[in-house]
């Protein structure tokens, strides 16, 4: 036999008929709709490891509770972002997977912080964009890398923005990271250029020696120097953590040639260095197997990945040379 279901007018009507010395009431019980599939607070990346303009933008609109006071507060981050300048409005600065047309430039200054300009023919997604250039223009390349895309949670936009929407900002986020490390690539290799998102009057790859000695330290400026072929360790030159690196690098890459280089006194007062034992800026040239196939970008993730730890714990700089044994034969 089937259930019988009742809707609770008809539930009423048959009361009204049975003689019941008191007259029975019925309410209709609210139910609680399921909270939306959000991210953990437990997975969410801590905000206090997020730029310190990105945590202010943050909070702003974590203290506006109403969805529409957001929509006004990213419109307004919109209608006074600064517009891009035709020139850049090209191909390869262009948002890909967003519902408006989006043009993010990157570009570093001389300590290799990166900065970015953006625009868009919509006021909304240019808001997105405002907000992305104010909370990231002018930090580190390696703590915008950091940046974890499920911060979007934090500014509780979810409801004021389409999935598209969505989608289109951390698109934006993506194509900003990938930008910032092509750029230091580009510093990297040497590559003085400048415009549509280059460094301009770079110098901070040094020439590599083809030196015999494994291990040196030049006393007169203090820097920590250690290299190594085909296996061999020596790591006198290096501090703990820089020893650390060379060990970490070796293990997982197995190197052919490796060269560390600890250059931190070059950046004394350097905001990196407080509270990390003063090692924090690192010369790394790396000839591998395991870059066999890999971008140059891909070949700079990997080794960010490897020393992520040490990244989190004081680490503010890495120059990479990252090369394949056929690169160097080629040469």
């Amino acid at each position: 036999m089937k259930p019988l279901l009742l809707e609770i007018s008809e539930l009423a009507s048959i009361a009204a008929t049975l003689p019941f010395s008191r007259s029975i009431s019925f309410q209709k019980i609210p139910t609680k709709s399921p909270p939306p599939l959000q991210a953990s607070s437990t997975q969410l990346q801590p905000m206090e490891e997020l730029p310190p303009k990105l945590q202010e933008i943050i909070k702003l609109f974590q203290s506006v509770e109403e969805p529409k006071a957001k929509y006004e507060q990213l419109m307004f981050y919109g209608k006074n972002l600064n517009p891009l300048d035709t020139q850049f409005k090209t191909r390869e600065n262009k948002v890909e997977g967003c519902v408006s047309q989006v043009w993010v430039r990157a570009y570093l200054d001389q300590d290799k912080n990166v900065f970015y300009q953006a625009d868009s023919d919509s006021v909304l997604t240019k808001g997105l964009a405002a907000l992305l250039v104010n909370g990231l223009s002018g930090r580190p390349v390696q703590e915008v890398l950091r940046i974890s895309p499920d911060f979007a949670v934090l500014l509780g936009l979810q409801q004021s923005l389409t999935p598209s929407r969505n989608n289109g900002f951390l698109n934006m986020l993506k194509l900003m990271q990938r930008k910032a490390l092509e750029l230091l690539i580009e510093a990297e290799k040497g590559d003085g250029s400048s415009g549509n998102g280059q460094i301009a009057n770079d110098n901070s790859e040094k020439p590599v020696e083809n030196s015999t000695s494994d291990s040196k330290v030049d006393e007169d400026s203090g820097v920590g120097f250690s290299s190594s072929k085909n296996g061999e360790d020596s790591s006198s030159g290096l501090g703990s953590r820089g020893t650390r690196i060379k060990k970490k690098l070796e293990k997982e890459l197995s190197p052919i040639e490796l060269e560390v280089e600890d250059v931190s006194y070059q950046h004394a007062g350097h905001a990196g260095v407080r509270g990390s034992d003063g090692e924090t800026h690192f010369n790394v040239r790396i000839v591998s197997k395991e870059f066999e196939g890999k971008s140059l970008v891909k070949r700079h993730r990997l080794i960010y990945g490897l020393l992520d730890e040490e990244l989190q714990t004081g680490l503010h700089a890495l120059s990479i040379v990252a090369k394949t044994p056929s690169e160097v034969e080629a040469k």
